[in-house]
């Protein structure tokens, strides 16, 4: 170590890496935090981006903007690519693939997941998964853009077809996914079409387990099921999605009976696998991950054998620690004070980290919600007003929780969602709504 400050370098503008950011920005270091976008993502909430309820805005907040007042903190626009420990090391792209070099006395990986379709690439095509802002809005286009279809369309197999939304994964993305599908479908814009009734569009639920939201055990799963059913969300359990094509998909059951479901709009919450950077730097490690792609950590959040390197949130794999949000947070802050008191006494112990469980939430839809804290289990209306007021907490910034909260109110009282624009990413071209 030189006689200059400490540098760290944070990989993962989410909910850990900023949280290491923060804690490190009492420290005599100089921090660079390395995003693939300019803004931290509010993700529970991204499922209500995607169906019109909240803007994009107002579930995320600019990196430079939370981060303003740290001057020893540096936000920088790029996507790791791979890692060199013994020259210690980030490679990065810059948005015009260009490289940068960013060197590290400390490296904290919080780069997070993306969607894992288990060996099929080629479904992304046809059925987005939603962990980003750009998948929010695609999903948003393929299910206004599917009433739209259904309104023009004059054959009946067709406008069924276009009406039909099926949900891949009923963990708690799929099942709030589909909780707000269907109520879109039954208050938003029940009024607002001529040649159709949208309160004809079914929602199908598919799910390999044995239960929706089966981290939540089985009472909450049986109730959370049945309000579920109740608001006409069809749900087929025991059955993987083994096909998927513009058209519709194929599940297979365990006895290996395939049936085949015709809908345009399918969106996946099925599965999450990490960022390419961690599988990298399992490699670079001489790390062994599992299925998923997650690297074992020590106690302490750290590498074997590197003890200057740690991974945080849904990249660690570490006595079945679940992949939320909480997760990420804890491990962010108990990192940052590990560097921190390194810097004091290299020959400290570090502290084994200890995850405080803050119980889950998953939202069904108005009125409904099931909260799990501990042994108090929570459901309907208690439950809901539980839920809204632990994510208005959560939420970064106090524009971003005022304008959250009216959004709701309004929501509730006129029964409107405004954020319903559809873009096409591509202005030379117009694709269709499903695609």
């Amino acid at each position: 170590m030189t006689d200059q400050r400490p540098k760290v370098v944070i990989v993962g503008g989410g909910f850990g890496g900023v949280y290491a950011a923060r804690m490190l920005a009492r420290g005599k270091l100089d921090v660079s935090l390395l995003d693939r976008g300019t803004s931290n993502l509010f993700q529970p909430l991204l499922y209500q981006c995607a169906t019109g309820l909240l803007s994009e805005g107002q579930i995320t907040i600019p990196l430079r903007s939370l981060l303003r007042r740290h001057r020893n903190v540096r936000v920088l626009l790029g996507e790791a690519r791979d890692i060199d420990p013994a020259r210690q090391v980030v490679m990065a792209a810059r948005p015009d693939q260009t490289t940068l070099e960013l060197d590290y006395d400390y490296l904290v990986v919080a780069a997070g997941m993306r969607s894992s379709y288990f060996g099929h690439p080629e479904f992304a095509r046809f059925a987005p998964g939603m962990k980003t802002i750009d998948d929010a809005l695609s999903i948003r286009r393929r299910i206004f853009g599917a009433f739209e279809m259904a309104e023009t369309v004059t054959d009946p197999e067709q406008r069924r077809a276009w009406l039909t939304f099926a949900v891949a994964g009923a963990g708690p993305t799929g099942v709030e996914l589909a909780g707000q599908i269907r109520e879109v479908a039954s208050r938003t814009i029940k009024r607002e079409f001529r040649a159709i009734d949208p309160r004809d569009a079914r929602v199908l639920l598919f799910d390999g387990g044995d239960a929706v939201l089966a981290s939540f055990g089985p009472s909450l799963s049986a109730k959370a099921h049945k309000s579920l059913t109740e608001l006409g969300i069809e749900t087929q359990l025991g059955v993987m999605v083994t096909d998927i094509d513009a058209t519709g998909l194929v599940t297979t059951a365990r006895d290996g009976t395939k049936s085949r479901y015709a809908a345009r709009t399918v969106l996946w919450t099925a599965g999450v696998e990490v960022a390419p950077f961690v599988t990298a730097l399992a490699t670079a490690t001489r790390a062994t991950p599992d299925r998923q792609g997650r690297i074992p950590v020590e106690p302490d959040l750290s590498i074997a054998g590197h003890p200057n390197i740690w991974v945080i949130g849904d990249a660690a794999s570490r006595d079945h620690l679940p992949g939320v949000a909480e997760v990420a947070m804890q491990g962010g802050i108990h990192v940052a004070r590990v560097i921190r008191g390194r810097t004091t006494d290299p020959d400290r112990e570090p502290r084994s980290f200890r995850y405080r469980d803050l119980g889950s939430a998953a939202y069904l839809y108005r009125g409904h919600a099931v909260i799990k804290l501990g042994r108090l289990e929570l459901t309907g209306f208690i439950g809901w007003v539980l839920w809204g007021a632990i994510h208005i907490a959560f939420l970064a910034g106090l524009r971003n929780r005022l304008a959250t909260l009216t959004t709701w109110l309004l929501t509730i009282g006129f029964n409107r969602r405004s954020e319903r624009a559809i873009t096409y990413n591509d202005p030379t071209r117009v694709n269709q709504p499903g695609g």
